[in-house]
């Protein structure tokens, strides 16, 4: 199955765009799950900053990357801080996390040698 991506845009780097996008949704629609608190209102916050660095991975920016690798990051570790015993949908989160960092480090990675060369 072939998905509509341009050509200018690597598997790695729409991977990334599209779990990032997923993970924002997600953040956000899960104001309507919980009740509403501050953390939940980051949460919300932090899923709206996922939605930007995701329009930014559509695109083929270099910042892009490196905040889709730093971000969620920062927010792993921050949730798995706060959380010593995660339930399964944090555990998924972190794990959405990982695999747009992987993404953007990949392509982050395969850009700059490409660049060298």
């Amino acid at each position: 199955m072939n998905l509509p991506h341009s050509k200018s845009t690597s598997s790695a780097r729409f991977a990334a765009a599209v779990i990032a996008s997923v993970s924002g949704l997600g953040q956000i629609a899960a104001l309507w799950l919980r009740d509403l608190s501050g953390a939940a209102v980051g949460d919300a916050l932090l899923g709206a900053i996922y939605l930007l660095i995701a329009i930014g991975l559509f695109g083929r920016s270099r910042l892009s990357l490196f905040l889709a690798a730093i971000v969620p990051a920062a927010a792993a570790i921050s949730t798995a801080y706060r959380m010593p015993h995660p339930e399964d949908i944090t555990m998924l989160r972190i794990a959405l996390d990982l695999s747009i960092i992987v993404f953007s480090t990949l392509e982050l990675w395969r850009t700059r040698h490409n660049a060298t060369t």
